[in-house]
């Protein structure tokens, strides 16, 4: 059926033109991940990097795709772009005027866009100067001064910004969200290199068979859980009053409002995982005892790192959720089309019950996040997994494969044609 489902891809132009589109641009991405920032010491940062590859600057270079390990003009990756827009969100609920332009429907949309950008690049530039003076004081610069400062944050800000483009035009003429998808063919390429480097450890006998094992059943075992999880509904019934309208009567079919568990999908995560690594990233670069001692406690694995993490995904699961989702605007909706739900009555008690009923699953959603990204990486630190691929990661390689083929799955039944499973991809009750 799966093959099926893949043959009809090829029978659809528009969709095969996305698809090539979309894997083009991943495509010179990673080209652009192979291409140096000049006046690097390419043999002292992988000494540095071999030093650090189990903490904060591994888990860094990890959703960068290896870009910050060989200090590549991507070497910021798209968390820039991610920072800028975690700013905007946080800024709109705040600010009048972000707000109203939120509501200006595709010319608001536009606007805030360029915010985003202009956001980007600032932060892009800071980020790059605080890298620069890092990697001078590690000593992994052919010839430091203020002339490599400078090209290295035009080079890397280039790069952020290039990479930013890249993912709006893979969301606008590609398939699925285009800087989801960088960040998971970040993650996925350096799969090859874990594989490889587990084989090795087993071969020298650092890592056993069994450990293996348990760990490709655990990896599995997760894998089944985020399915299971982000495809949960919440199904609330919707009854439609009865009209008539001339000699015809309408209405009176029941139906209901479907409520993800995961709402927010992989944003949380992504969004906290961005500022868990900004400040632990740069305190790696300035040696300062007391900026020293903060990046040791924020290091994966350590419990006040944990505990930071589980506390923005929480945060960023409501108030993502909150920010897309409208229970006022669902029951006025509802409302003029002569929709209730049996029992609660229409207007505000109905708004009032599907905010009940949304914090409640959203609850049960960010915890289950929560503990997929921390308990991973909790046995990660304790068994000395040689390669850094935890619950986050797991989570955006699965969550953004669900959600592109849950696109490409609606693009082959809009032409009737069959999708990749028999009866599509839909929630369980």
């Amino acid at each position: 059926m799966f093959a099926r489902g893949y043959q009809n891809i090829f029978k659809i132009p528009e969709l095969k033109r996305r698809i090539l589109f979309t894997l083009s641009m991943l495509a010179v991405y990673r080209i652009g991940v192979m291409i140096p920032t000049p006046g690097i010491d390419r043999e002292a940062l992988a000494r540095i990097f071999e030093a650090h590859k189990g903490g904060m600057l591994g888990m860094f270079n990890m959703f960068s795709g290896g870009a910050l390990e060989q200090l590549s003009v991507f070497a910021l990756g798209i968390m820039p772009y991610i920072s800028a827009a975690i700013i905007l969100e946080l800024l709109t609920v705040a600010v009048p005027y972000l707000e109203q332009l939120k509501k200006e429907g595709e010319q608001g949309r536009k606007k805030l866009t360029q915010y985003t950008r202009y956001g980007t690049v600032v932060l892009s530039i800071i980020q790059g100067f605080l890298m620069a003076v890092g990697i001078e004081k590690m000593g992994a610069v052919i010839d430091p001064g203020w002339s490599f400062r400078l090209m290295t944050v035009i080079t890397l800000t280039a790069g952020t910004a290039f990479i930013m483009w890249l993912g709006e035009q893979i969301t606008e003429k590609g398939i699925g969200n285009g800087i989801s998808l960088i960040i998971f063919a970040g993650i996925v390429a350096r799969l090859p290199a874990a594989i490889i480097n587990t084989s090795r450890m087993i071969s020298t006998g650092d890592m056993g068979i069994f450990g293996v094992l348990i760990l490709l059943v655990f990896m599995v075992a997760v894998v089944g859980v985020i399915i299971f999880m982000e495809q949960g509904q919440r199904r609330i019934p919707i009854q439609y009053a009865k009209r008539v309208v001339g000699r015809r009567m309408y209405g009176g079919q029941s139906t209901h409002l479907p409520l993800k568990i995961n709402t927010s999908g992989v944003i949380p995560p992504i969004f906290a995982s961005s500022i868990m690594m900004f400040p632990a990233t740069m305190a790696g670069f300035v040696d300062v005892p007391f900026v020293q001692d903060m990046s040791a406690v924020l290091m994966p694995g350590h419990w006040i790192y944990n505990v930071f993490f589980v506390a923005l995904i929480f945060f960023f699961c409501y108030f993502y959720t909150a920010v897309t989702f409208k229970p006022d605007d669902v029951a006025e909706n509802m409302k003029k089309q002569g929709g209730y739900i049996p029992g609660i009555r229409p207007g505000k008690r109905t708004a009032d019950y599907i905010d009940r009923v949304l914090t409640r699953i959203t609850l049960g959603g960010a915890t289950y996040v929560a503990a997929v990204c921390v308990l991973p990486t909790i046995l990660i630190s304790q068994f000395n997994v040689p390669f850094y691929f935890g619950g986050t990661a797991l989570l955006i390689v699965v969550g953004v494969a669900i959600d592109t083929t849950a696109q490409m799955e609606s693009h082959m039944i809009q032409r009737s044609y069959e999708g990749f499973l028999k009866k599509g991809i839909r929630g369980r009750r």
